[in-house]
């Protein structure tokens, strides 16, 4: 667990494999930065998207972040072109946000929020927001409102709502079912609310 940037894939190895893989000019939707870890810690991604964008700009970048390093001004900049950009937030609540996501010990989901408020705030292509929701810790009444308050702040143009697809990390993990997602997803009207994965 960490929050220290770095290249953690050399840049010229990950530029050449583009090169290689794009010069083909494979029919894509989107090129996505996402795997095991946070995408956005590589210290160069804001080169690696640079260099996508000036020698392949037929193609839409995408990001899936889990919004942790978004409290940071510099990262904002490296990711603005992006066409794309899938940020989580699973919770508003300190004790929530902890039980779920087992975040770094300095980080705390209020600066999150405003970090993803601020990026939003320069950001003008398009905000996916995913909640990822279990049963018994972030479905309580009190805790969708507060999910609903910060979406309304952070101003995404989908929120996409999802639960546990496959056996969970920790047995305590339950599958949410889709009629409870179903009810979760109407009380984010009016703003634009999905199940995704189900």
């Amino acid at each position: 667990m960490t929050l220290e940037r770095k290249q953690y894939s050399p840049t010229d190895v990950i530029l050449e494999e583009l090169s290689n893989i794009l010069n083909k000019k494979p029919a894509i939707d989107f090129i996505t930065f996402s795997g095991i870890g946070e995408p956005t810690l590589h210290s160069e991604i804001g080169d690696i998207i640079s260099y996508i964008k000036t020698n392949w700009s037929e193609y839409k970048l995408c990001l899936i972040t889990n919004s942790t390093t978004l409290i940071n001004e510099s990262i904002h900049n490296d990711i603005l072109s992006c066409d794309l950009i899938m940020p989580s937030l699973d919770a508003v609540s300190d004790d929530i946000f902890q039980r779920i996501d087992k975040p770094h010990q300095t980080l705390k989901i209020s600066d999150i929020i405003d970090g993803l408020v601020s990026f939003r705030e320069k950001f003008n292509n398009s905000m996916w927001l995913e909640i990822f929701f279990l049963e018994g810790l972030n479905d309580t009444v009190q805790e969708i409102d507060l999910l609903k308050t910060a979406c309304e702040r952070i101003k995404p143009d989908k929120i996409q709502i999802n639960s546990l697809d496959r056996a969970g990390v920790e047995g305590w993990v339950k599958k949410m079912s889709l009629s409870r997602l179903q009810e979760i997803k109407e009380y984010f009207k009016p703003l634009l609310a999905e199940i995704v994965g189900k």
